[in-house]
């Protein structure tokens, strides 16, 4: 279950990814921007450029409309790379401003960065590395919490990606990794008990923007059922509606990216929520999750003044003599709520008036 050191309930993730744009003023900024929103944690994006792309890999079309088509992906990365020096000023300064800090490992020796150096326990396994198997094992083997999104994936890739996680929580060092291993180590008990202590899954479609009619927020209730671990939801649509839907269909977790400016350049800037915006969400969150409550069907504390006034009782309709019966003629249903239930109508039809009413008057038989 995802650890929430700073609230209970919802966790918000500002993204603040590659928008710092490689400036370190950039960075900063974002830090400030998230935690003035109320985001609970603010994440970056932590890579080697070489290491993650070859030189002739293309970019993503969003990319390409973005930062145009002339410049190399790799060129691109490397323009975004933040140095190690960097990492841990942002964390610093994160902790300052009362967030967690986070950030996104794209190669071995970035999550060597996170893990090793800067001590981090929550990691975030993108959408992107879903399906790197080796990679994801090497996630597993820290130990660290793991948030998993599951863009462009299908049920059974989610799965297998669980697998891998379940059997690096569980086997020995000398066990050989490979599918058998990894479904043998997904189906037992003790595999699902370390998956369900520490992994959470995030529904997301891969595309930037990503359009409504294909955010598929059903996908969440069938996540949760399939492997019973926590969901939440990596939300790239424009705007801020989808995300507040997320929340009210379950979401424990919800990932938003932040800019300090829409139109800088850049390839996530067009995606991604400016300040005031992010803060507008954080609102919106905690209004949702405060009106969802617990489920029970009860009267509110606020409704009870309501329902006297609200609701109804049974009248005198015209003046009763004591010993009179009484009967549709000389009973009425009619507000305040605070006498007889309108239900006990039938018990005191044929009854003799216990003592004299005057029209409009409360029984009290």
């Amino acid at each position: 279950m995802l650890d929430r050191p700073y609230r209970s309930g919802v966790v918000v993730i500002a993204e603040a990814g590659v928008n710092h744009n490689g400036q370190p003023e950039m960075a900063f900024a974002l830090v400030e921007a998230a935690a003035r929103a109320g985001a609970d944690i603010v994440k970056f994006q932590t890579f080697q450029a070489a290491s993650l792309v070859t030189p002739d890999a293309p970019k993503a079309a969003y990319q390409q409309r973005a930062t145009g088509a002339q410049e190399s992906q790799l060129a691109m990365l490397q323009r975004l790379e933040l140095p190690a020096a960097l990492h841990r000023e942002l964390m610093a300064h994160a902790q300052r401003q009362g967030l967690r800090f986070l950030s996104t490992a794209f190669d071995e020796a970035s999550l060597h960065l996170l893990v090793d150096e800067l001590g981090l326990s929550l990691l975030k396994i993108p959408s992107g590395e879903l399906t790197n198997a080796p990679f994801l094992l090497q996630h597993a083997r820290t130990g660290a919490e793991l948030i998993v999104s599951t863009g462009m994936a299908t049920l059974s890739e989610v799965e297998l990606a669980l697998g891998v996680i379940a059997f690096g929580r569980v086997a020995g060092a000398q066990e050989r990794p490979g599918l058998a291993a990894f479904q043998d180590a997904y189906a037992s008990p003790e595999g699902q008990a370390a998956l369900r202590q520490g992994v959470t899954l995030l529904h997301c479609t891969s595309d930037y923007p990503a359009a409504p009619e294909q955010v598929n927020l059903r996908a969440m209730d069938t996540l949760r059922a399939a492997f019973g671990l926590p969901v939440g939801y990596s939300d790239h649509t424009l705007g801020i509606e989808v995300t507040l839907a997320a929340v009210a269909r379950g979401a424990c977790l919800i990932e938003k990216h932040l800019t300090l400016d829409r139109t800088l350049p850049g390839p996530d800037h067009a995606a991604s929520l400016e300040p005031d915006e992010m803060a507008a969400l954080v609102r919106g969150v905690r209004t949702i999750e405060a009106c969802l409550g617990d489920g029970i069907k009860r009267p509110q504390p606020g409704e009870a003044a309501t329902a006297g006034v609200a609701r109804k009782s049974l009248v005198a309709r015209v003046p009763i003599a004591a010993g009179q019966p009484l009967g549709p003629e000389q009973v009425a249903v009619m507000r305040p709520g605070t006498g007889m239930p309108p239900v006990r109508y039938w018990d005191v039809m044929g009854r003799a008036a216990s003592r004299d009413y005057q029209p409009g008057e409360l029984l009290d038989e």
